[in-house]
């Protein structure tokens, strides 16, 4: 699934780009044509392909990255290099190996996109000099959105701490009889923290830290943006539950079904994708 969406402007030339999974981002080696063909940026491509050298970088990068390459279509088609009737196209190579490295699309972004590891290997082809101001102007891009991210990340923890404190005021208030002892005080806190850990992430934080060895921080230090504002969201709720009287057993399934319920609605509304383009738009 493609997301994530963006252009940059390098040397007066509109280059599309776009995140693909685990595979990083796909930058429009089309766009990267026009620099020396606007007219008939695909020839330049085709000719590109058809390099013996161009060829054995494409595959090098499959094997790499690709479990599913077909590395015996691959070695034929190096065997017809050099031949004066050999062609190749982005949909012949992608046909023919099941090639990830390179996709093309059609429709309003369409065009022929490779993955950046590709794209800026294509780009020594057309221009040295286009290849240096396309990596500038992609890292600055990429700078951006992270500082971007890293800033509303850290809004939405700082949100998920203000309301920690209100939770764990009430309970404080309405579960922690003067009587008990600190260490006793303590273990009813963490109770709660747990009761919305297990609500939200299905483990106590305990569990996390023994499954996560080597991750750093806490649970909370290493949830998504989406998974923070649901908690802000659950500590609110179990606060009110709280002073309401509920038993824990209750406030539990009560947490845990508005937990899945947030979630489901949130992921299905992509809202970490939607946070992610409004930050662009601030550049």
């Amino acid at each position: 699934m493609t997301k994530n969406r963006d252009s940059i402007n390098v040397k007066g030339i509109e280059v599309n780009l776009f995140s693909e999974g685990n595979n990083g981002d796909y930058i429009s080696i089309t766009g990267i044509s026009k620099y020396k063909n606007q007219d008939n940026p695909n020839e330049l491509i085709r000719n590109w392909m058809r390099s013996r050298s161009t060829l054995e970088y494409l595959g090098v990068w499959e094997q790499l990255n690709n479990p599913k390459f077909n590395n015996s279509e691959f070695t034929e088609i190096l065997n017809q290099t050099g031949s004066n009737t050999f062609v190749m196209s982005p949909t012949k190579w992608i046909k023919s190996t099941n090639a990830i490295g390179i996709i093309s699309q059609a429709g309003r972004y369409g065009g022929t996109y490779a993955q950046s590891d590709i794209a800026f290997e294509f780009a020594t082809w057309i221009s040295a000099e286009f290849k240096l101001y396309l990596i500038k102007d992609y890292q600055q891009l990429k700078s951006s959105e992270s500082s971007h991210l890293n800033l509303e990340w850290d809004i939405k923890r700082t949100f998920s701490k203000i309301n920690y404190k209100l939770h764990t005021d009430a309970i404080k208030e309405n579960l922690i009889p003067s009587e008990l002892t600190s260490a006793q005080t303590r273990f009813q806190y963490a109770n709660e923290a747990d009761r919305l850990n297990m609500s939200l992430f299905g483990l106590t934080a305990k569990q996390w830290k023994n499954k996560y060895l080597e991750k750093k921080g806490n649970i909370r230090d290493n949830a998504t943006i989406t998974q923070l504002t649901v908690l802000a969201n659950l500590e609110s709720m179990n606060a009110e539950l709280i002073k309401d009287g509920m038993n824990a057993q209750e406030r539990t399934k009560k947490l845990n079904l508005m937990a899945r319920e947030q979630m489901e609605t949130l992921i299905k509304n992509k809202i970490d994708e939607r946070i992610s383009r409004n930050n662009n738009k601030l550049n």
